[in-house]
């Protein structure tokens, strides 16, 4: 049996538009982007995609890599900070690094794809940027529990259980409460993050990032910079609670993907 192709390899953006009557958003992303990896679309896919794209922007350039692989290794003390153990993260953290250096190592970019389509390696990384994540959200829960519903942000980022009934209990006492946060987990493997979890990890690896969103009633693309200001190194497309990598067109690339062209 096929192994899954977790990353595709890249497409034409032709195989976004349909064909006869193609929707305005549809002719306005022809205009835009020139090509499109697709993800595999298994609850992972923003993490997986925003690593690769990452990665992939900054394949050839050797001080950028070397920086993004320090920047992991350091962040190893934000997981520590936030109270996870060591023996946690480590083995997930040396996959990323290890990722990098094959990168390093080999100027191929069939490297990358080969790396993040063998899943006990692509699924490692996940899993680290998904406690990174979860671990910048705690260390800077004053700011971020503005934006979660939840008692506190350890509560939002670790599943405590999967039962809606549990959402809200209490003993007769309000001493005991259990929160089951069903769908907004950060450090469970496969579920769906929210634009809080994308702006922790922006923010933790210092990586701007341009979401295209195909969503809503609206006949033009919804643009979101995160952080908001930043100049985006890779740029995704949201549609349908899933993420695919998109290739911006030479001629139209600038600092600000949202000023006039």
């Amino acid at each position: 049996m096929a192994a899954l192709c977790l990353v595709s390899c890249k497409e034409d953006i032709s195989t976004l538009v349909s064909t006869e009557n193609p929707h305005p958003k549809q002719k306005e992303l022809d205009g835009q982007f020139l090509g499109v990896r697709k993800i595999l679309g298994d609850g992972n896919c923003f993490y997986r995609a925003f690593c690769f794209a990452y990665l992939e922007s900054i394949f050839h350039i050797p001080r950028a890599l070397e920086r993004f692989k320090q920047k992991i290794i350091q962040s190893g003390q934000v997981l520590a900070v936030a109270g996870f153990e060591e023996s946690s993260f480590i083995h997930h953290l040396d996959t990323v690094v290890n990722v990098v250096e094959e990168c390093q190592a080999d100027e191929q970019e069939s490297t990358l794809l080969k790396l993040f389509n063998d899943s006990a390696v692509s699924d490692g990384v996940v899993q680290y940027l998904r406690l990174l994540t979860s671990a910048h959200l705690q260390n800077f829960a004053d700011f971020f529990c503005n934006f979660v519903e939840a008692p506190d942000l350890q509560v939002y980022c670790r599943q405590v259980g999967n039962n809606p009934a549990n959402h809200f209990q209490a003993d007769i006492k309000g001493i005991i409460r259990v929160y089951a946060l069903f769908t907004q987990e950060v450090e469970v493997m496969a579920m769906e993050c929210d634009h809080v979890d994308i702006l922790a990890l922006s923010q933790a690896l210092d990586v701007g990032l341009h979401i295209v969103s195909l969503e809503g009633e609206q006949q033009q693309l919804v643009h979101y910079i995160i952080p908001e200001g930043a100049q985006p190194s890779l740029h995704l497309l949201y549609q349908s609670s899933h993420y695919n990598i998109l290739y911006q067109r030479p001629e139209l690339k600038n600092p600000n993907p949202l000023s006039p062209n």
